[in-house]
């Protein structure tokens, strides 16, 4: 019987992001609201704001 992997994502975690320290320069903006994040502009990938990281973590959680 093959594993049915439908409900819950088994890709690694993504190592974090290091976080701007105040007066680094302008903060990269959030990819699904806009708003400023704790990120560096410079940031590669798509940087979250913490409220939207943690609504991306809601989705993605298993739920058994």
């Amino acid at each position: 019987m093959e594993p049915d992997d439908t409900y819950c994502d088994t890709s690694p975690p993504q190592p974090p992001v290091p976080a701007a320290a105040p007066g680094d320069g302008p903060s990269a903006d959030c990819v699904l609201c806009g708003e400023p994040t704790e990120y560096p502009a410079d940031t590669g990938g798509a940087p979250l704001c913490p409220r939207c990281a943690w609504q991306q973590a809601q989705r993605g959680a298993c739920s058994g």
